[in-house]
């Protein structure tokens, strides 16, 4: 069951109100995510890289890097020459 922000909101007040601080802190990262924009993520578990506590984030299938610019045209005119 998904809530909507407003319920979620109506939680983390109550929770408030009871000194329940660390659910009022879930919800509102809860809030957060449920934001129209926002960037937070919801991390997932077992998705973590090596040796950080951010997500892993892989890209989406069919993607392929741009190909790497040629080195040896850096810095000169299309003519020749430098720049």
């Amino acid at each position: 069951m998904t809530k909507t922000i407003a319920e979620l909101q109506r939680e983390m007040a109550q929770a408030m109100d009871h000194q329940e601080y660390e659910l009022a802190a879930t919800l509102r990262d809860q809030i957060a995510a449920l934001q129209p924009g926002s960037m937070i993520r919801i991390q997932q578990p077992g998705q973590m890289g090596v040796g950080t506590d951010q997500q892993a984030l892989k890209p989406p299938k069919g993607w392929k890097p741009p190909p790497k610019p040629d080195l040896m045209t850096r810095g000169h005119k299309p003519r020749g020459g430098k720049r």
